[in-house]
């Protein structure tokens, strides 16, 4: 078994029983969209793989806020596979840096295979799935929908946007509407503009559903 179909295998028992906001599933499309931007692009296609495959392996959202579990978790397993060193950095550093809560404490000079990554990840959380999960995850976690006298945090630091339980709708202000700008590749850019329109319209429509339109 090559070590791309290996840790298909790894990823998807190790994710059998997680939330579905953040299941095999969501690697799977994270996967898809980071392969196609790669196509696109010159970069290590196997760190590309491997990282889009390990990048929610144990989220530290769900684990009590262990940021080094997965990490962890990932090196683990590569390490179990023979994977080279210098392999194996480039992904963990992937999956140390990728998440939105971690934005303004990486470094500035990114590989190429992290952004294709990061924005691979980050599609997935616009347009119809975005809006899908986000609603997925405030349920699981007993959030209101919306509360009109519950503004969104904008400018959130770091520990409030890891504490935060707001609505779902502020979730897209909060997070989701500030991902268009936060892309880093072309390919990436062009689909990201498509589903932050869609998130728009639908916003627009929630709220006007919500005041009683007809």
């Amino acid at each position: 078994m090559d070590i791309i179909a290996a840790t298909k295998r790894f990823v998807k028992e190790s994710l059998a029983q997680a939330d579905a906001s953040h299941d095999w599933f969501h690697i799977e499309r994270v996967l898809r969209l980071a392969e196609k931007i790669a196509d696109k692009t010159s970069c290590d296609k196997t760190v590309v793989r491997l990282a889009a495959l390990l990048h929610d392996i144990a989220d530290a959202k769900f684990h009590n806020g262990d940021e080094e579990i997965g990490p962890a978790t990932a090196v683990a397993f590569l390490k179990e596979q023979n994977v080279s060193a210098d392999l194996i950095d480039q992904v963990e550093f992937i999956i140390r840096h990728i998440s939105f809560r971690n934005r303004m404490s990486i470094p500035k000079e990114l590989p190429i295979e992290f952004q294709i990554v990061q924005d691979a990840d980050r599609l997935d959380a616009l347009g119809a799935i975005g809006i899908a999960r986000t609603f997925h995850f405030g349920g699981m976690k007993n959030n209101l929908i919306f509360h009109p006298d519950i503004l969104p945090a904008h400018k959130q630091s770091r520990a409030q946007y890891t504490k935060s339980n707001g609505t779902s709708i502020n979730h897209f202000h909060e997070k989701l509407l500030l991902l268009k700008d936060l892309m880093n590749t072309d390919a990436a850019k062009k689909v990201a503009a498509e589903r932050h329109r869609f998130m728009e319209e639908f916003l627009e429509r929630f709220h006007a559903e919500w005041h009683g339109a007809v």
